[in-house]
This record gives C-alpha cells, sequence and structure tokens, in this order.
C-alpha cells in the first residue's frame, strides 16, 4: 500500500514558477513509476508528466515542455515537479499518481490514469494572469 501527500501548490502570478512535493509511504515506494496530473475547472485530468521509479527517464505534456521538471528523490520517498513561466491555463488541481507496473514507459502507456494504482488528494495551482 503507498499513501501520497502533494503539497506546494498555491496562488502565482502569470511568470512565477512553484514547487510541488509528493511524499509517499511505503518502503516500495522507489519501485514505482511516478506521473503528475491535473485538472481544471469543467476539464478532464490530463496527463502532466511521468518519471521512471529510478529516475532515469522522463516523458512530459507538449502543453508543459521546456517548462516544468518532474525529478524524485527515492532517499526521501518523494517525487518533484518544478514548474517554471506560469501561465494562466496551468490553474488546475495537481495530482500526483504511482504504477506499479514498471513496463509503462517501454509501452508508451505512461500518460494514461488508468495505469497509476495509488494517487494523492491533489494540491490548486491558481496561475492569475
Amino acid at each position: 500500500q503507498v499513501q501520497l501527500v502533494e503539497s506546494g501548490g498555491g496562488l502565482v502570478q502569470a511568470g512565477g514558477s512553484l514547487r510541488l512535493s509528493c511524499a509517499a509511504s511505503g518502503r516500495t515506494y522507489g519501485t514505482y513509476a511516478s506521473g503528475w496530473f491535473r485538472q481544471a475547472p469543467g476539464k478532464e485530468r490530463e496527463f502532466v508528466a511521468a518519471i521512471n521509479s529510478n529516475g532515469v527517464r522522463t516523458e512530459y505534456a507538449d502543453s508543459v515542455k521546456g517548462r516544468f521538471t518532474i525529478s524524485r528523490d527515492n532517499a526521501k520517498n518523494t517525487v518533484y515537479l518544478q514548474m517554471l513561466s506560469l501561465k494562466p491555463e496551468d490553474t488546475a488541481v495537481y495530482y500526483c499518481g504511482a504504477a506499479a507496473d514498471g513496463f509503462i514507459f517501454y509501452s508508451g502507456s505512461y500518460y494514461q490514469e488508468k495505469k497509476y494504482d495509488y494517487w494523492g488528494q491533489g494540491t490548486q495551482v491558481t496561475v492569475s494572469s
């Protein structure tokens, strides 16, 4: 069992930055791939970024490439999402997920919600114009 707790959200002006954290419980968290998704009001949850279990591989949605960076520190059981040059359209609740399936990067399914077994409660990010 893995429990995830996101933090670091808040209100920021356009062009600003935030760093989200996702702290996990469970000694096997370092074997899970991790992902960040977001859900804006009235929209479906969408993929933002993913990282494999050892942090070597990362993938990003086109909308955040070059602005967001996902990373992890397995010694601290924590995954991060550094967000730079924030835009109003980045406003959403951000969720982190953990996937036990180690093949989601090889199969190209890292962007699919259904591949993630555990989710946090989300953290609100609001970007004002």
